[in-house]
């Protein structure tokens, strides 16, 4: 009973085939059919290898929502140079929503060379290089973010030619904590004092021969540090014409969430526009001499997401490679059988074309001969 049961199961098991196989008497092989497959596949293994290599891979995805944070500090980090010493120059941020002084302890002046040694110049040459590469080509900003982990580092190293130089240049790098709106941040003569209706630098102490704004900036970013990501003016540089210019960076800054792979973090984005000019109140070109970063919030924060292939969707995607190929390759050798053997038909039966025969009465009969066993011999 059990064994009728089993053979019962089989039989609807055969019945259900969708793949019924074909008996190797009835299977032909020709020269073409084998060249095809060979055809089908290598371009199947190459496909897959694309394929595989398109999964690997990752990218990125941006979303927009309001950002509705007012309430947390932003964080500015900082490391500038300027072609002035540390005693002439003072920095600070003027908060435009409460019209004061934020508290700059966090800045650390440094007196150094303002000229770099061989090893600094070339991760300038470097930043510099990625700059322009990312004004053209945005995507690289991609390979930025999914490249960027805490442990990777874009600072300068520091100098190893123990260099004799008198220090000429004053170093200013840290970080501020200010509210998240609208701001100044800028450096110009004299050190900042505090003031009932503002604040004011003490300029009238530093003499006018030695004014020099040229500077560099290794770096300048909003909220978390990640030393792997790279900021639109980090390597910047800047060689003053004059000795009363102003340098203006108008900075839009944007809350970015990132999420990715190696890290996550919570860090800003920003666009920057760029003047600079000679102050010169005859002309009517008026101000005050130093470098000014002014900078606003966006009201958007973009998230970042690093996304993957699903596996689901890398098989499907395979299965669809092997039966496509397989499909198109049988259709075309079909085709080409097809129209080969419709072209040899002709041929032959162009080699078996009508011959004038003589008849005995005169006439030519214009039919094929016969052909008996006797007309082999």
């Amino acid at each position: 009973m059990r064994r009728l049961n089993r053979k019962k199961t089989l039989n609807l098991m055969k019945e259900l085939d969708a793949f019924p196989k074909v008996p190797e008497s009835y299977v032909e092989t020709s020269a073409s059919g084998g060249t095809v497959s060979l055809i089908a596949f290598t371009t199947i293994a190459f496909l897959t290898i694309m394929e595989f290599m398109v999964y690997r891979d990752t990218w990125m995805k941006y979303e927009y929502e309001v950002d509705k944070d007012f309430t947390s500090k932003l964080r500015i980090n900082i490391d500038i140079t300027v072609a002035m010493r540390c005693q002439y120059v003072g920095a600070d941020v003027l908060d435009l929503a409460e019209t004061m002084v934020a508290s700059a302890d966090g800045l650390i002046y440094e007196p150094v060379p303002f000229e770099l040694a061989p090893q600094q110049k070339e991760l300038q040459r470097m930043l510099q290089l990625i700059q322009s590469r990312l004004q053209e080509e945005h995507s690289l900003q991609d390979v930025i973010f999914k490249s960027a982990f805490k442990s990777a580092s874009t600072a300068l190293p520091p100098r190893e030619d123990n260099s004799l130089q008198s220090p000429d240049a004053c170093r200013i790098h840290g970080h501020l904590y200010v509210n998240k709106v609208a701001g100044n941040f800028h450096i110009t003569v004299g050190k900042a004092i505090p003031h009932p209706r503002g604040h004011a630098h003490l300029a009238a102490l530093v003499s006018h021969e030695s004014y020099n704004f040229s500077h560099r900036i290794d770096h300048l970013s909003f909220g978390e540090l990640i030393p792997g990501i790279i900021n639109p003016l980090d390597g910047t540089e800047k060689i003053a014409s004059d000795h009363n210019q102003m340098f203006q960076y108008f900075i839009t800054v944007v809350p970015t969430k990132l999420h990715t792979y190696k890290i996550s973090a919570e860090t800003h984005q920003f666009s920057v526009t760029e003047r600079e000019r000679v102050i010169n109140h005859a002309a009517g070109s008026h101000g005050v001499s130093g470098i000014f970063m002014k900078y606003d919030i966006s009201s958007l924060m973009v998230t970042v997401t690093e996304e993957h292939m699903p596996f689901w969707q890398f098989l499907v995607r395979l299965c669809g490679i092997i039966g496509g190929i397989f499909s198109t390759t049988g259709i075309l050798h079909g085709f080409g059988r097809f129209v080969a053997e419709i072209i040899f038909c002709r041929f032959r039966l162009g080699s078996y074309r009508s011959t004038s025969v003589p008849l005995p009465d005169g006439h030519t009969s214009n039919h094929l001969p016969l052909i008996t066993d006797n007309s082999t011999h």
